[in-house]
């Protein structure tokens, strides 16, 4: 085993590779969102249309999707990993430990809210990305790209999967106000100068993203 391999394959090295897919996916999270909110136009869902239809066949985005997928089980495989490693050091937790005092919520919980953002991220990717991307969705009249834009005002019509799509949105908000912390402070990042800004600006970050996702089954659920 190389220096390489054994750095990656440690503890530390397990959570640098955490960190680095946390804020890369942080990123696509930006991106993601500022697509989305195409749907808020008033067109019938033209300008979203236009959108997806460039997402599925520009190359370059392709790649990129190969890239973030690789980001996403990267970040999955460590955190199962760094979990079963926590487990096997302490198999028996400490009496009257009070966690609690000593850490917030979501930092003792990020495997049950990482599990409820996998389960919505695998209905989602379902549901949206892979009838845009292999087929399955009825083409716009008259026009040479699909209409995703129907499929969304059909899907959040459902009271179900719009609950279910809050729901996770607010599971991703902890798991970001936790992680982005975690990540600068992880990677050496952390001063006492500058940590309260990171924390501050962590927060505000996690909950506008989540806010604004969030909003969009809202929106078409309860005005469209």
């Amino acid at each position: 085993m190389n220096w390489f391999t054994k750095t990656f394959s440690s503890t530390v090295g397990r959570k640098i590779v955490m960190s680095v897919t946390g804020l890369f996916l942080c990123s696509f999270l930006v991106v993601h969102l500022i697509g989305n909110l195409q749907l808020f136009r008033n067109d019938g869902g033209e300008a979203f249309n236009i959108y997806s239809d460039f997402m599925a066949h520009n190359g370059i985005i392709r790649f990129m999707e190969i890239i973030l997928v690789l980001g996403f089980l990267f970040h999955i495989y460590d955190a199962l990993v760094l979990t079963r490693r926590n487990k096997a050091a302490r198999p028996v937790a400490y009496a009257n430990s009070h966690p609690e005092e000593n850490s917030s919520w979501a930092s003792r919980n990020m495997g049950l809210l990482g599990t409820v953002i996998l389960v919505f991220l695998i209905v989602h990717l379902w549901n949206f990305f892979v009838p845009a991307r292999f087929g399955g969705l009825e083409a716009v009249p008259d026009k040479d790209y699909d209409n995703l834009y129907s499929e969304i005002v059909l899907a959040f019509k459902n009271p179900i999967y719009v609950a279910i799509y809050v729901i996770s949105m607010v599971a991703l908000a902890y798991h970001l106000i936790h992680g982005f912390q975690s990540a600068f402070q992880t990677l050496g990042l952390d001063h006492k100068k500058y940590t309260p800004f990171i924390q501050k600006f962590g927060v505000a970050f996690s909950i506008l993203i989540c806010l604004g996702f969030a909003s969009i089954p809202l929106y078409f659920f309860f005005f469209v």
